[in-house]
C-alpha cells in the first residue's frame, strides 16, 4: 500500500501563542514517524518552515511548492525533498491538492485561510472527497467555525457543508481521521 501525502496549510509566521509552534512541531514529527510526505507551501518561516524542519529531522519526505514571486519573501525552503517553483498561486494550490490525500489546516492568516476555502469548495462541488481538517488548535478557528454555521443558518449553504470537513482539537482526533483514508496516492510516483 502506498504511504500517504497531507497537505498541510500553516501560517508563514509563528503567531501570538506558543501552542501553535509546539503542535506544528509536534505534527510534522507524527506525519514523519507514520512514514507520511508532507505536501506544503515550502515556506521556511513561521509555522511553514517548524512544520517542514520537524518532518526532516525525524526522517520524514517533503513536498514543498512556491510561486516564484513568494521565494523570497517565505523563505523558500528548498532542501525538501521534493520542490516545485510555480509561476502562479493557482498552479501552486493545483499541485498541492494533486498530491495529496487529504488536508490539515493548522493556525494560520488570510492564505491558510483562502486554502481550506478552496479545497471545502471544492469538496461541496463533488470535485473530490479527501478529508479536509480544521486543527483547532487552542480555539484557533472558532471564529471560522462560527462564520461557517451563520453562513448556513442564512441559506447561503446547505447544512452538508458542515459535514465536508472535520474539527478537531488534539492531534490525537486528527490522526485519528487521517488513518481512515483508505486509498493513498503512490507518492513515490507523484
Amino acid at each position: 500500500m502506498a504511504n500517504k501525502s497531507i497537505c498541510v496549510y500553516c501560517g508563514a509566521q509563528n503567531g501570538a501563542m506558543p501552542e501553535y509552534e509546539h503542535t506544528a512541531r509536534a505534527f510534522g514529527k507524527l506525519l514523519a514517524n507514520r512514514g507520511w510526505r508532507l505536501v506544503y507551501g515550502a515556506g521556511g518561516t513561521g509555522l511553514m518552515g517548524v512544520l517542514a524542519n520537524a518532518v526532516q529531522e525525524s526522517g520524514g519526505e517533503t513536498f514543498g511548492v512556491i510561486p516564484k514571486h513568494l521565494v523570497e519573501w517565505e523563505m523558500s525552503k528548498t532542501d525538501v525533498t521534493r520542490y516545485v517553483v510555480t509561476e502562479t498561486m493557482h498552479e501552486r494550490k493545483k499541485i498541492m491538492f494533486t498530491n495529496a490525500d487529504a488536508f490539515v489546516a493548522l493556525p494560520g492568516g488570510a492564505g491558510t485561510i483562502d486554502e481550506f476555502i478552496e479545497v471545502l469548495t471544492w469538496a461541496q462541488l463533488l470535485l473530490h472527497r479527501k478529508p479536509i481538517i480544521l486543527f483547532n488548535d487552542e480555539g484557533y478557528w472558532d471564529p471560522l467555525v462560527e462564520l461557517l454555521n451563520h453562513v448556513v443558518k442564512q441559506g447561503f449553504a446547505k447544512e452538508s457543508l458542515l459535514t465536508l470537513f472535520s474539527t478537531c482539537s488534539t492531534l490525537n482526533e486528527t490522526f485519528h481521521t487521517l488513518d481512515s483514508i483508505e486509498h493513498p496516492i503512490d507518492f513515490a510516483k507523484s
